[in-house]
C-alpha cells in the first residue's frame, strides 16, 4: 500500500514538474497534471490539496535536490575560491544534466504567486552558501557585498551558463564555459 502511495505521488510530482516547465503554474492546471499522471483528479487533491500545493512541495523537492548536489565535495576542497568554483561547477553541471528541474528553478525563484514565507523556508537549503560567503567577507577574500544580492547574481550567472552549454553545438565547450564562467564571476568578487 505504501509503495502505491509513493508511486501515485510521485507520478503527480513529475508530470506537474513536466507540464510546468512546458506551459508555466497559470498554464497548467490540476485536470492536466491528473491527466499526465494517470489518475483522477480527485486523487490528486488527496496528495495536494490545492496547485499551490502542488508547486511548494515540488519546489522543496526540487531545490533539495540542487542544494545537495551544490554542497558535494565541498568539504574537500581547502581554499574559499575552490570551495566557490566547486559549487559553481556542480550547480551547473546539475542545471545541464537535470534541465526540467532547472528551468522549474527559474520560475519558482520568479514567480510573483510564491510567499515570502515559502521563499524563505527553501533557502535554508543553502545556508551553507550563505555561510560560505559570509565568511569570504569576513576574513575579506571577497568583497563586502551584501550576500544575499553575490548569491542571486551567482545563481543568474550560472543560468546564463546553462543556456549556454545547451545552446552550444559541442560538449566540449561545457568544461571551458563552466571555468570561464566562474572567472569572470570570481574577478568580481575577489578583493584584490
Amino acid at each position: 500500500m505504501k509503495e502505491q502511495v509513493i508511486d501515485k505521488r510521485t507520478a503527480i510530482m513529475e508530470a506537474a514538474l513536466k507540464l510546468f516547465t512546458e506551459r508555466g503554474f497559470h498554464g497548467t492546471s490540476t485536470a492536466q497534471i491528473s491527466k499526465e499522471a494517470g489518475i483522477d483528479t480527485g486523487t490528486l487533491f488527496d496528495y495536494f490539496p490545492t496547485k499551490e500545493d502542488l508547486i511548494n512541495s515540488l519546489g522543496f523537492e526540487v531545490k533539495g535536490q540542487l542544494s545537495q548536489s551544490m554542497g558535494e565535495q565541498i568539504e574537500a576542497k581547502s581554499t574559499f575560491q575552490d570551495k566557490l568554483r566547486n559549487i559553481w561547477s556542480n550547480l551547473i553541471k546539475w542545471g545541464v544534466g537535470n534541465q526540467e528541474e532547472f528551468l522549474f528553478v527559474g520560475q519558482f525563484c520568479s514567480s510573483p504567486d510564491i510567499t515570502k514565507f515559502i521563499r524563505e523556508e527553501v533557502m535554508k537549503e543553502y545556508v551553507f552558501l550563505h555561510d560560505l560567503v559570509n565568511q569570504g567577507i569576513k576574513t575579506g577574500v571577497i568583497r563586502d557585498f551584501s550576500a544575499e544580492l553575490t548569491i542571486a547574481m551567482f545563481y543568474q550567472a550560472s543560468r546564463a551558463v546553462v543556456n549556454l552549454i545547451l545552446d552550444s553545438d559541442s560538449s566540449q565547450n561545457e568544461n571551458k564555459f563552466i571555468g570561464d564562467g566562474f572567472q569572470i564571476i570570481w574577478e568580481g568578487l575577489a578583493n584584490n
